[in-house]
C-alpha cells in the first residue's frame, strides 16, 4: 500500500502543471506579449553564431534581416561567406531558400522553422499571467505549443513546454536598444544548442 501512494505521488507530480511545479504566482493578465529583439526594419542583426546539432558543430555568421511586417530572412554563413541554411519566414509561409546537404534533414529543418518563428514573432496574446520573485511569466501559444515568456521588464527566457515539462529554453542576455547581445537556444530533449553572440 505504501509503495502504491508513493507511486501515485510521482504520477501526480509528474503531471502537475508546470507553472505548479515552478510555483509560480497567478496574476491578472494586463498586456499581451511584444518581442522586440528582431523587430527594426532598419537594422541588420549579425550575431557570430555556434550550432552544436548532433555530433556536429558548424560556427559561423547567423543573420536576421526583417524585411516587411511579419517577414524575415535568416541566413547562417561561414565566415567565409558560403551559405549553411538560407530561410525566410512570410506570414504563415516558411521557404527553404538553401541548406547545406549535412543540415538537410526534414527533422532538423522544422525544429529550426520552431526555434526561429520564436526569436522572430513580435506579438502573441497572453493567456494567462504569473508572478515569480521579481519576474512576470506570460503564458502564450505558438505553432500550436505553449511557451512561457519571461519578462524583467524584458523578454530574458522563453520556455516551451509540452505536457508539463521543459522541451526547449531560450536565454536573451546583455539586452540594449532592443538587442539580445547574447542569446542560447537549448533542446532537453535532443542534442541540439545555438549560442548567437551580437557583432553589430
Amino acid at each position: 500500500m505504501r509503495y502504491l501512494l508513493i507511486s501515485v505521488c510521482f504520477i501526480f507530480i509528474g503531471c502537475a502543471s508546470f507553472p505548479k511545479k515552478n510555483n509560480f504566482m497567478d496574476v491578472a493578465v494586463t498586456s499581451n506579449v511584444f518581442n522586440p529583439y528582431f523587430s527594426n526594419l532598419n537594422q541588420d542583426y549579425i550575431y557570430k553564431a555556434n550550432i552544436e546539432v548532433y555530433d556536429n558543430t558548424f560556427g559561423g555568421l547567423f543573420i536576421v534581416k526583417k524585411i516587411a511586417e511579419q517577414h524575415h530572412r535568416i541566413v547562417f554563413t561561414t565566415e567565409m561567406g558560403n551559405k549553411l541554411f538560407d530561410f525566410t519566414f512570410n506570414n504563415e509561409d516558411f521557404k527553404v531558400n538553401y541548406i547545406l546537404e549535412d543540415l538537410d534533414k526534414k527533422i532538423l529543418i522544422n525544429i529550426l522553422k520552431k526555434d526561429f518563428r520564436v526569436l522572430i514573432t513580435e506579438n502573441l496574446k497572453t493567456t494567462k499571467a504569473y508572478a515569480l520573485t521579481k519576474e512576470t511569466i506570460k503564458k502564450t501559444s505558438l505553432n500550436n505549443k505553449d511557451y512561457y515568456y519571461f519578462e524583467n521588464p524584458e523578454i530574458s527566457k522563453v520556455i516551451r513546454v509540452n505536457n508539463g515539462k521543459e522541451k526547449v529554453r531560450f536565454l536573451f542576455s546583455e539586452i540594449n536598444d532592443n538587442i539580445a547581445q547574447k542569446i542560447v537556444i537549448l533542446h532537453s530533449n535532443i542534442k541540439l544548442k545555438i549560442n548567437l553572440k551580437s557583432i553589430n
